[in-house]
């Protein structure tokens, strides 16, 4: 656009704005007309610019200085943040300093002769403390800064962290902690192929909560003969974990498992002053007056009733339940009670015997270690000695029976006959608060299974 274009726009600008003051509806119009006009003349001169197709493409090559060095004693010079490398692995019974630094990727010689000497740091790899989680922190030199290791306490209530840090000097030093376990909730779910265990195995159960699930439905459910493939389950258990690592699983808080078709449920609930058990989401206590058995998931090698007898031959009646298990195996009392003797006898070896309600009576024999005395009070579920091969018996194994009124019962029918406990009314409320919840976290479990078969 020209200097007198320009100037001519300026003077028509003025003259407009005169006279917009006195005839304004007039001048509007026009103004109109006006602007109107000069967008098509903008419009028209446009295509007057060189096309950028056209342009003259020019390549610059500047040639840099490579020789220049930084100069690190310079105030604006940057420094080089130090490299720290973190890896995590857990302790294996055959272990040594060296062969845990080194699938740690820290081949330091001197904190493998530190871990080999330390007093403190000798504890992490005692003979036969595998599974401990197990962190360092190394330089770009592979050489240790810290290492952090945690393993249960002795009364597995809280936990020990050991830490083995480079000081100032170059030296290594170390100290135990001590620190409090905290329970969060971990959901799973599986559907059975062949057995419990193998299905709890495949969903990455820990065996102790695969025991535990076991136990609950044990009342109902005949683990050894009545699963069938299809039949699934989900539970909702405590993981037990320091410094956010698990380091043992705890209780189960609740499952469900459908059997041939049949669902059955349990919650645990307790409270301060009330002995804790596990309950339907009814209310109605899956805890019965007596566990199906003695010891926690064993194989019952023979049943009651007639068989041949191992050591005197010809058929014999078999009064009781042989449980197959290794000596030392834990064995508990099936039922409250007091204890009506506890010794040797005869063929029965170290046996003892455990009154219950309504003159009923439970006999456990040939165990190699008697834990309870004459007349003491013990509660259904408690250890009372170790299974063993003690009077007549020609292999580990614990014979139970159950007397009613003198009378042998079939032991393995005496649990799914006894009754259940109810929740007590005045903790009603507070049970379908709980229940209410933990339904909630198994349907979360159910789901996961779900997404994955789909």
């Amino acid at each position: 656009m020209t200097r007198s274009l320009l100037h001519t726009l300026a003077h028509l600008v003025d003259a407009t704005s005169q006279s917009l003051s006195r005839h304004p509806r007039r001048i509007m119009g026009g103004l109109g007309v006006l602007l109107l006009g000069t967008g098509v003349t903008a419009f028209g001169i446009a295509p007057l610019a060189p096309d950028a197709s056209d342009l003259p493409v020019r390549q610059v090559i500047e040639a840099l200085d490579t020789s220049a060095q930084l100069d690190i004693n310079s105030p604006t010079a940057l420094p080089a943040a130090p490299l720290v490398l973190f890896r995590s692995d857990t302790t294996r019974r055959d272990d040594t300093a060296q062969s845990l630094l080194q699938r740690l990727g820290v081949p330091d010689s001197q904190a493998q002769a530190f871990l080999r000497n330390d007093p403190l740091a000798r504890q992490l790899l005692q003979a036969g403390r595998a599974g401990r989680p197990v962190s360092v922190e190394a330089s770009d030199q592979q050489q240790l800064l810290r290492l952090t290791a945690r393993w249960l306490s002795a009364d597995e209530r809280g936990f020990t962290r050991l830490v083995v840090e480079k000081n100032p000097q170059g030296g290594l030093s170390s100290r135990l902690e001590q620190g409090a376990l905290t329970a969060s909730a971990r959901l799973a779910s599986g559907v059975i192929r062949s057995s419990l265990f193998a299905a709890t195995d495949e969903a990455g159960i820990p065996d102790p909560v695969a025991i535990q699930l076991a136990e609950m439905f044990s009342s109902d459910i005949d683990f050894r003969r009545d699963l069938r493939q299809g039949d699934r389950f989900s539970v909702v258990y405590e993981s037990l974990e320091a410094d956010g690592e698990s380091l043992r699983t705890g209780r189960v808080l609740s499952a469900e498992f459908v059997n041939d078709g049949k669902e059955r449920e349990a919650v645990w609930f307790e409270e301060p002053g009330h002995k804790g058990g596990y309950y339907g989401f009814d209310g109605q206590s899956s805890r019965r007056y007596y566990l199906a058995s003695p010891l926690e998931f064993s194989r019952v090698s023979s049943g009651y009733g007639m068989r041949f007898h191992p050591i005197t031959g010809g058929r014999k009646a078999h009064m009781g339940v042989d449980y197959a298990a290794p000596t030392g195996t834990p064995v508990r009392t099936i039922g409250d009670g007091v204890v009506e003797f506890a010794g040797e006898q005869r063929g029965y070896g170290n046996v003892i015997y455990i009154k219950h309600r309504s003159n009923q009576m439970t006999v456990y024999a040939h165990l190699s270690r008697i834990g309870v005395n004459k007349g003491q009070r013990v509660e259904q579920g408690q250890t009372i000695g170790a299974v063993g091969s003690t009077g007549a018996s020609t292999g580990p194994h614990l014979h139970l029976e159950f007397r009613d009124n003198g009378v042998h019962v079939d032991p393995l029918s005496i649990a799914r006959q006894s009754e259940s406990i109810p929740v007590p009314p005045a903790l009603r409320q507070r049970f379908d608060a709980v229940a209410q919840m933990q339904r909630m976290q198994l349907d979360a479990a159910a789901s996961i299974q779900q997404a994955s078969a789909e």
